[in-house]
């Protein structure tokens, strides 16, 4: 079975390399490559908050609808950014709003 991906910084991806993830740590032009390569190899793929920021909405929106494999935004220890609350992020991926 093939490990879960971790794209970001390096020193969050050390703790997720010792967490058992593959991890990538691209640079900007990097970026579009890593991605594509880490939604065709792994079943889930996990993109820090900053590099989330350098991705255009519509990309990150496409990716965060994704259902195989799921792509995730995780906490970034370098960027200072408030993901979305999760109640709300689950809704408006499910199609499911008040």
């Amino acid at each position: 079975m093939s490990l879960p991906i971790y794209l970001g910084d390096e020193v969050s991806a050390s703790g997720y390399r010792l967490a058992g993830l593959r991890v990538r740590v691209p640079a900007a032009h990097q970026l579009p490559a890593a991605l594509t390569a880490a939604c065709k190899d792994a079943p889930l793929v996990l993109i820090s908050a900053g590099i989330a920021q350098q991705l255009p909405a519509a990309q990150l929106e496409q990716l965060l609808a994704n259902v195989t494999p799921p792509v995730v935004v995780v906490p970034d220890l370098r960027v200072q950014s408030r993901l979305a609350d999760l109640s709300i992020r689950l809704r408006q991926q499910l199609g499911v709003l008040e």
